[in-house]
Formats: structure tokens, C-alpha cells, sequence
């Protein structure tokens, strides 16, 4: 068993996912740090200087009653809260993920069409008309063997 499950974990795909997920995870803190301490600030103070991450709704009040002047003192408090701010938070968050998931896979979709079609230099012609009997001859051809017909580099 021990053999099959090495077997498992050294093949080359499930090492692929491993790394993926590891990258994943990191990009991941990468974004939520740019969505709450990049974006969601100058969003805010656009906007009257909201804080998203402390905007809330007290469902039920906890000890001490309200008002709280964060989310964090209303937990403390034991107060049941609808976190709207958190939330608005993680939808950017994941546009932001979703933007740079698609443009990722766009750039490896086309760096594949890349590498299975590779343009290829169109072949020198090896035939040429012959400009009296109109036959289709080689280009090396001095004469037209169908009319026979003493050919020249300026008549061909």
C-alpha cells in the first residue's frame, strides 16, 4: 500500500496540483491584502470615508448594548451582526481572483494556438506558365514541351 501511495503522490500531475494549490493560496493573501488595504480605503474615503470592513447591521444586540464603534468590539460583545462590509469586501476580492484567473487562461490558450500552429513560410512556386501555350510547366523549364516554345526569364 505504502508503494501504491508513493506511486500516487510522485506522479507527475498530482505534483502539478500541489504546486498549483500552494501558488494558489499565496496569490490568494496576495489579492486579499490588495483589495482591504489598497482599494477598499480609497473606495471608501470616496465614498464619505466608509470603512467596508466595519459596516454592519446588529441583529441582536450582545453586553454592553449598542451602538459599537467596530465590528470587532460588537463580536466581543456577543452581539449577532449581518456583516454587509465583509461581504462587499470578498465580492471584490473574488472579481478580482476571477479577472486574473481569465486573463492567465487566455495567455496560456494563446500561447498554445501559438505552439500548435506555427506559421509556416509559404513554399517557392515550382511551376510556371508557359506564356504562349498557356501550360503549366516546371519553373527550370527553358523550353515548353507541349509547344515547344523557346522560353526566356522575361517572357515566363
Amino acid at each position: 500500500m505504502w508503494q501504491d501511495f508513493k506511486k500516487f503522490v510522485l506522479r507527475g500531475n498530482v505534483l502539478d496540483m500541489a504546486v498549483g494549490i500552494i501558488i494558489g493560496a499565496a496569490f490568494g493573501a496576495i489579492v486579499k491584502s490588495l483589495v482591504n488595504d489598497l482599494l477598499m480605503p480609497p473606495i471608501g474615503l470616496l465614498l464619505g470615508g466608509v470603512d467596508f470592513a466595519n459596516r454592519f447591521v446588529v441583529l441582536r444586540p450582545g453586553t454592553p448594548p449598542p451602538p459599537y464603534a467596530s465590528l470587532a468590539d460588537a463580536q466581543a460583545a456577543g452581539a449577532v451582526t449581518l456583516n454587509y462590509g465583509v461581504f462587499v469586501n470578498t465580492i471584490v476580492y473574488f472579481l478580482i481572483v476571477a479577472l486574473a484567473i481569465f486573463l492567465m487562461v487566455r495567455m496560456v490558450e494563446r500561447w498554445q494556438q501559438a505552439q500548435a500552429a506555427p506559421e509556416t513560410a509559404p513554399a517557392a512556386p515550382t511551376t510556371k506558365t508557359c506564356p504562349y501555350c498557356y501550360s503549366t510547366i516546371p519553373i527550370q523549364a527553358t523550353r515548353c514541351p507541349y509547344c515547344t516554345s523557346m522560353l526566356t526569364d522575361d517572357a515566363a
